[in-house]
């Protein structure tokens, strides 16, 4: 009885964290994707929001050294705005590769500044905790 009970509680444990894992590492609604969605995040200067989108890289940064350390870059959308992406190298590989005029896909969260926007969180949380971002250039995902 005591295996049957001990087999039965790993059964739902892996039930459970497969079904939690899922719930985080999935994709989102493809509404955040939109360049609309996105759009309507910076104009309302809604830090916080979760979008994606792509843009143009129009600059390559040094990187930023100052605690996590983060790949940057600018991108300019087809609207024209521009936004600085901070990508974590700590917890995600570098974007490799990557020249001015290419094409760059994001997900993640956006925080609103005067210059523009941030784009971060585009990687795993290894707390199981947010949503997963990434970037993808070249057809290679990097989160």
């Amino acid at each position: 009885m005591k295996r049957i009970l001990i087999i039965l509680i790993a059964l739902a444990g892996a039930y459970f964290a497969t079904e939690h894992s899922s719930s985080v590492w999935q994709r989102a609604p493809a509404s955040a994707y939109s360049a609309a969605a996105l759009e309507q995040a910076i104009s309302s200067r809604d830090s916080g929001a979760q979008v994606g989108g792509s843009g143009t890289v129009t600059r390559i940064l040094s990187d930023d050294r100052d605690g996590s350390r983060h790949q940057r870059m600018i991108l300019k959308l087809e609207s024209g705005r521009t936004l600085l992406i901070a990508h974590n190298i700590d917890l995600a590989p570098r974007v490799a590769n990557l020249n001015v005029g290419e094409e760059v896909s994001f997900f993640g969260v956006y925080e609103w500044n005067e210059r523009g926007g941030v784009i971060h969180w585009t990687h795993h949380d290894p707390a199981g905790q947010h949503v997963a971002g990434w970037l993808e250039h070249d057809g290679i995902r990097y989160q």
